[in-house]
């Protein structure tokens, strides 16, 4: 917990990765153990788990509990640590992030309650209560209207942020990039954004945004990482580079829904024990799988390490 007292360090590219299960459907504790030496060692800048390619609604509030303290031994304070405890009940909501903060997570995660569609008014008052209750956490909206049907306005982001010292942040995933703009605007740069959009990761990075959670670090972390510090290092050429270099595996996300190619992919690289993925989701078909093994050979070398030198 140690990026706690100062969120601002929490910056770059904060890999979103999988959870992992058991053909029968089990949390794999010990594939979720190597997925994360795997991005210490690839060179992410954090690290998160329990948002929406970690299948967080297809578990208990036990399981995800588990999966946190099982992410949060392996991580061990190297890099800040971002678990998802959002939920669509306010009491799992609470009860998820309250175990997060004992297990030493810098920051958490919360989504918008999705099905409900909430007005602007209720998310206030949803992420006040969480705000109010952790007045100790770091607490960072995470919007994503394509799966919960409401979007965080940037004027109700501007209230949290005046309101309450430990709203620190917003990941938005809307390709909506107008709202990227208005939402720094209105909070000014000192807000931390992070893109959830995985074209608009470099993109964001021009307007001040912090970094970026982006699925695509589950499958190609080191080359995810060092276009964040080639931006920030001036190499602007060569941040736009790794960008398009990346455009196979961020198609190969979404060929069918997202996490059921990449954990196709990661169980095919042995880096997890299986591909499963909960219902209501399946794996990948016959044909998403022919798309998938297209785009892997066009983007694969990215899934190597990409050093400091490439």
């Amino acid at each position: 917990m140690k990026f706690r007292s100062d969120p601002s360090t929490i910056r770059g590219s904060i890999a979103p990765v999988v959870t992992p299960f058991t053909d029968d459907g089990a949390v794999d504790h010990d594939s979720l153990r190597n997925l994360i030496r795997f991005q210490l060692d690839s060179g992410s800048h954090g690290i998160s788990l329990g948002g929406s390619t970690g299948e967080p609604s297809a578990q208990s509030a036990v399981e995800r509990i588990a999966a946190v303290r099982t992410a949060a031994e392996q991580i061990g304070d190297r890099v800040p640590f971002l678990p998802g405890t959002g939920s669509h009940k306010l009491d799992e909501t609470l009860e998820i992030t309250a175990a997060a903060q004992d297990l030493g997570a810098d920051a958490a995660l919360i989504i918008t309650p999705y099905y409900a569609r909430p007005t602007q008014e209720a998310l206030y008052q949803w992420y006040a209560t969480v705000a109010r209750e952790f007045p100790d956490l770091p607490i960072i909206a995470y919007n994503v209207p394509s799966r919960t049907a409401v979007d965080i306005a940037p004027e109700t982001v501007r209230r949290l942020f005046t309101d309450f010292d430990n709203f620190v942040g917003v990941k938005e995933t809307t390709k909506d990039f107008e709202h990227f703009s208005r939402v720094l605007h209105a909070c000014g740069r000192s807000l931390l954004v992070w893109s959830g959009i995985e074209l608009l990761c470099l993109p964001l990075l021009a307007l001040g945004g912090a970094g970026f959670v982006s699925a695509v670090a589950n499958l190609a972390p080191s080359a995810v990482a060092r276009m964040y510090e080639l931006w920030e290092a001036g190499e602007f050429d060569a941040a736009r580079d790794l960008h398009y270099r990346l455009h196979p595996l961020v198609d190969l996300l979404f060929v069918e829904t997202n996490p059921a190619p990449a954990k196709w992919v990661l169980a095919q690289q042995d880096r997890i024990a299986s591909a499963h993925v909960r219902p209501p989701l399946t794996g990948p078909t016959e044909a998403g799988l022919a798309r998938i093994r297209t785009l892997l050979a066009e983007g694969g070398d990215l899934t190597a390490h990409i050093g400091a030198d490439k």
